[in-house]
């Protein structure tokens, strides 16, 4: 029974059990003070010595004696006595019972100066095993439950600590703070505005100073985005799911920083933006998503009319006076270099009898006077071909149509823009075959799309019909017309005519950058019609 105690002694004390730290230097024994006495060492030096390590042992007045016969003197009494005792460590307590000493005196011991550690159940079964009793392990669980130590908290400045959901305080400005506690596991909780809560579980199993990092780190933000209904969303590539009914997605749980955001839904153009999200915010954005262009040059009919209408894909021309142009006039000039930023429909023929019939019919406003030539001749008896382009129509009312069949009046921008179609000439091919005019029209108009038509696949964008656009007419307003969408002056007398007509307009007089006023006396005439478009419009 003797060898097994002592192996289980040796267990515990190569296991570290309730030792002191490494490199720090353990209390004195009384043995070792009183033969350092007898073996001459001054009185001095081992005060000395005495005060840096303190003792292990209870001073008694019979040791106290032993020490006065060995030579001690009183300094060296009197600082033993002004030191309390090291608390005692499992490993003492174990060598107390294994070396015989009775339960009672060793529960004395243990309630006068304390322990070290927390004991376990483990532990005690061990001193169970060496002959403790129960006075001596009762004294032992109560001592652990008493006993304390000093955990300093290392994280961010003046960051909340709390241990076991309870406020200990701010850590100062170097970012510490010192909590007292009793031994044993603890939920420790640090928390700082726009960081992340710092929660571990930590155990005091000795009364040794304990140091325990809790790094703050930057807590995650969201985005709250809205955008069409079912509209699929990523984040920096990776899939975070669908709009719901609503449009709404929240993203949860985003670092802090510059994240992109894509977002996709079938027919629509990907909108991507870059969005800088803050540590324990909510970002918000909105994700307004296009429609996809059509390829340049797609058809497509309109159902309100029955015309077929061009997409003409965004792009820059140089209008005016094509190179080369000798027939240029004052308010052709100066060329100047334009950008059309949006894509648009354009009528693929002038708006024709038929179309505008119907408009007539679910308007109400009635068809315009016949359109007739030299000597009164009608050129579209009865309007009876509704093949043939409409003419003598107002201004007003060109863009009433518009605005019924879905779109409006091009600009003036727009509208050479899609006659050039890509050409720097003065005309988009050889005259009589893209062109009727003077000297081919037989002295009247004649249905559309039956010339060639130019690299937009529009038809009759030179002669046929002068064709009315949206702008204002001022003969200088190239000199000073912006570079973008330029959408003519904002007020005038007369509209703008262009294109041409089969109406006295030889060769010089059917060229894309030939611009007219409408006389503003007469403002229905047997020789202008006009053609729709816009961006918005989706025929």
């Amino acid at each position: 029974m003797r060898f097994f105690v002592v192996l289980l002694v040796l267990v515990f004390a190569t296991a570290g059990l309730a030792q002191a730290p490494s490199g720090a230097q353990k209390p004195l024994a009384k043995d070792q003070v009183i033969a350092l006495v007898k073996a001459g060492m001054d009185n001095e030096e081992l005060t000395k010595r005495v005060q840096e390590r303190g003792i292990d042992f209870e001073l008694t007045d019979d040791y106290l004696q032993a020490l006065r016969q060995a030579g001690a003197q009183d300094v060296l009494i009197k600082a033993l006595r002004a030191i309390k005792p090291q608390p005692l460590s499992g490993e003492q307590v174990l060598q107390l019972v294994a070396g015989g000493v009775p339960s009672q005196r060793a529960a004395a011991l243990v309630k006068q100066r304390a322990i070290d550690f927390m004991p376990d159940e483990k532990y005690l079964d061990t001193l169970r095993l060496a002959g403790a009793e129960e006075v001596l392990l009762a004294a032992l669980r109560a001592a652990g439950e008493a006993a304390t130590a000093e955990m300093v908290v290392v994280t961010s400045p003046n960051a909340e600590v709390y241990l076991d959901g309870e406020l200990k305080g701010r850590a100062n400005a170097q970012g510490e703070l010192a909590v007292n506690s009793k031994l044993g596991a603890h939920t420790l909780k640090v928390s700082l505005a726009g960081k992340k809560d710092f929660q571990q579980s930590v155990t005091l199993a000795s009364v040794q100073a304990a140091k325990i990092e809790a790094r703050l780190v930057d807590a995650p933000g969201s985005i709250r985005l809205r955008t069409l209904a079912g509209a699929s969303i990523s984040l920096d590539g990776a899939s975070r799911g669908s709009a719901d009914a609503g449009g709404e997605l929240m993203l949860a749980e985003v670092s802090p920083g510059a994240h992109e955001v894509r977002v996709s839904a079938r027919g629509k153009k990907d909108y991507r933006q870059t969005v800088t999200v803050l540590a324990g915010q909510e970002s918000r954005m909105e994700a307004r998503l296009e429609d996809v262009p059509p390829a340049p040059g797609t058809v497509r009919e309109n159902p309100k009319d029955s015309l077929k209408y061009v997409w003409i894909p965004p792009g820059t021309f140089q209008m005016g006076c094509s190179p080369g142009d000798s027939a240029c006039g004052a308010q052709e000039n100066p060329s100047h270099q334009v950008r059309i930023t949006k894509g648009f429909w354009m009528g693929q023929t002038e708006v024709t009898v038929g179309a505008y019939k119907r408009f007539a019919r679910e308007t109400g406003s009635g068809m315009p006077p016949e359109a007739t030539g030299f000597k009164k001749r009608a050129l579209n008896p009865g309007w009876s071909n509704d093949q043939m382009p409409i003419v003598n129509v107002k201004w007003n009312d060109a863009k009433a149509y518009c605005r019924w069949a879905g779109g409006r009046l091009p600009t003036e921008a727009e509208w050479e823009y899609a006659a050039r179609a890509g050409s720097t000439e003065a005309r988009y091919g050889a005259l009589g075959d893209v062109a009727w005019y003077a000297d081919n029209s037989g002295r009247g108009f004649h249905e559309v799309s039956q010339k060639r038509p130019n690299a937009f696949n529009l038809y009759d964008m030179l002669g046929n019909v002068w064709e009315l656009v949206s702008d204002w007419y001022a003969e200088s307003y190239y000199q000073a017309s912006p570079a973008l969408d330029p959408a003519g002056p904002a007020s005038g007398q007369s509209p703008v005519l262009r294109g041409g007509s089969w109406y006295f307009c030889g060769p010089a007089r059917i060229r894309v950058s030939v611009r007219t006023p409408t006389d503003p006396a007469d403002w229905t005439v047997n020789f202008w019609g006009f053609r729709c478009g816009g961006e918005v419009f989706n025929p």
